[in-house]
């Protein structure tokens, strides 16, 4: 009787432990799952800014003009942000771009975390206002979380979001629901938390087809809006591809520049 209790309770040990153990795991590796930094690169047309902010420096692209209107780019976990620069200086001539390589990113020092991707985007926004009047943004996947933030904090012209997320902690539960991610989360992107506070005028961009961000996600964070965002959903696009369609970058034209 004692043996066959004893041998019950190993049964139901091993597995505890061994899921007790991967949790363990998870919660220790858990940023290297969400960001995957870019290595420096040259963009041709562009100018690097180095801008200093609290125990890092970023590497910002740039391309700056005359007047008011600028726009603030925050792009997905493994983005190189450089690489999409071109196409928006030449959908937008009158506006000054600044595209983001997050701590650890692209010439940028430092660790990215949540706290501190929101803090440097509060933190560039300060530094261009004083030249830039109008300052759009657009946030892409996970940058979608920094933008949102960002203009729940700041006044900004025009937020664009492109396959954004309600709460990260929501997207991995969709995906990993036999895990306690509501406990393990350090990096919780609770973008529909800040959504209320959001005055901009704001479009949002889906991906039809997409295989990251599941629509319930996207529709979720549109709910939270005080006014309702204007959507555009790209027929056939998956996460990583939906800059492929033309529409992509015609929408977002229209909508910045208008």
């Amino acid at each position: 009787m004692v043996r066959s209790l004893r041998f019950l309770l190993l049964l139901v040990a091993v597995p505890v432990g061994l899921y007790a153990g991967l949790c363990l795991l998870l919660f220790a590796t858990q940023r290297s799952q969400i960001y995957f930094p870019v290595r420096d690169s040259a963009v041709p047309g562009a100018t690097p800014l180095r801008v200093a902010v609290t125990d890092a420096e970023l590497k910002v692209w740039a391309v700056e003009r005359p007047g008011g209107a600028a726009l603030l780019y925050f792009g997905g976990n493994a983005e190189d942000v450089g690489a999409s620069i071109g196409h928006f200086a030449a959908l937008l001539p009158e506006h000054s771009l600044y595209f983001v390589n997050y701590r650890g990113y692209g010439g940028s020092s430092g660790s990215p975390s949540e706290v501190a991707l929101c803090s440097d985007a509060v933190a560039l926004y300060d530094l261009l206002r004083p030249r830039h009047a109008k300052i759009s943004v657009v946030g892409r996947s996970l940058g979608s979380g920094v933008a949102v933030r960002l203009a729940s904090e700041r006044e900004v012209s025009r937020l664009a979001l492109v396959t954004p997320f309600d709460s990260l902690v929501a997207v991995a539960r969709d995906h990993f629901g036999w895990l306690p991610v509501g406990l393990l989360m350090l990096d919780r992107f609770e973008s529909a938390t800040h959504a209320p506070l959001v005055s901009a005028t704001t479009l949002v961009v889906i991906a039809e087809a997409d295989e990251v961000i599941p629509r319930a996600r996207s529709d979720a964070l549109i709910g939270a809006f005080r006014s309702v965002p204007r959507v555009v959903v790209l027929e056939g696009a998956r996460h990583n591809d939906l800059d492929m369609d033309p529409r992509y970058l015609q929408e977002l034209a229209m909508f910045l520049g208008g």
